[in-house]
């Protein structure tokens, strides 16, 4: 048989006429107010409730009393914490400039220029190097309705047809020699907003290489923005004889910035989102593009 007999209240339970917004008022009210007499103290201890000047109305405003109702309590917290900025005292300070940050680039379409080793250059049981460069097409955006134009088939067939004349020659592409130089360019107005290193064996042929870029996006070239870190150690000029074991399986060891030649392949246009590429153009005839 269930017992109904009414138990006694634990220690722990509220009182039957406890009252919850009450109790928070009895808890909140002395703590913000704590932090309205600290934020005004300039007006002193002894100071009484007056409205005689602007200070003492404000102080007035943002101290809370027994009969506020919610509405009012939440007034009184938003002019100290919001309006009045109490709510970003003593945060971190911040360090570095605005002019820091880079250009955001996410709505203008993004040019892929791609390069590898030819096949007969790729060593025996070796891998083939290849390297990917990008750049912005700041001159328009991706979509209509944008600040700036859309850009348009015109504009791509436009820069397809100088892309042949600055990286094709001969029906193939041109080709340039990797190595251990790493050469950056970082012109975010211009299409250039991380300086993504170039790996070169020489800073001028680097400097040739972002000239004929820049010329494909009809933008200017500025020699100034050209950094150029030249390590110590030296490029590895034959492949490793070394090997490392990963999940059971031998693999040569990694070489370090080989001296080899890339030769240009294709470039293409991403959008972002679910916008297929677009290929403007591809020697190797692997993917449909604008020209040939």
């Amino acid at each position: 048989m269930t017992d109904i007999t009414p138990k006694p209240p634990s220690e722990n339970s509220l009182p039957d006429n406890f009252d919850p917004f009450e109790h928070l008022q009895k808890i909140y009210i002395p703590q913000h107010n704590a932090l309205v007499n600290r934020y005004f103290s300039d007006l002193g201890d002894d100071w009484k409730p007056n409205i005689a000047s602007p200070r003492s109305a404000l102080r007035v405003a943002c101290t809370m009393v027994d009969n506020d109702n919610q509405l009012i309590m939440s007034l009184r917290h938003h002019l100290l914490f919001d309006l009045l900025g109490y709510g970003r005292k003593n945060l971190a300070t911040f360090y570095g400039s605005s002019l820091d940050a880079a250009l955001p680039v996410s709505g203008h379409p993004q040019l892929f220029l791609y390069f590898s080793q030819d096949s007969q250059a790729v060593p025996a049981n070796g891998k083939r190097l290849d390297h990917e460069k990008s750049c912005r097409l700041t001159r328009y955006a991706c979509k209509t309705g944008q600040a700036l134009p859309a850009i348009t088939k015109a504009n791509l067939l436009d820069i397809a047809r100088e892309i042949k004349t600055q990286f094709v020659e001969g029906k193939k592409g041109i080709v340039y020699t990797s190595g251990k130089v790493a050469v950056s360019y970082t012109d975010p107005p211009n299409g250039f907003p991380r300086g993504g290193r170039w790996l070169v064996n020489s800073k001028s042929e680097a400097i040739t290489l972002y000239q004929k870029l820049s010329n494909v996006i009809d933008r200017p070239f500025d020699i100034n923005k050209i950094n150029v870190i030249t390590p110590e150690k030296d490029s590895t000029t034959q492949t490793s004889t070394q090997t490392e074991t990963v999940l059971g399986k031998q693999y040569k060891e990694p070489v370090y910035r080989p001296i080899t030649n890339l030769r240009f392949r294709k470039a293409y246009v991403a959008f972002g989102g679910s916008v297929p590429p677009i290929f403007l153009i591809d020697t190797t005839y692997r993917n449909t593009a604008l020209i040939t």
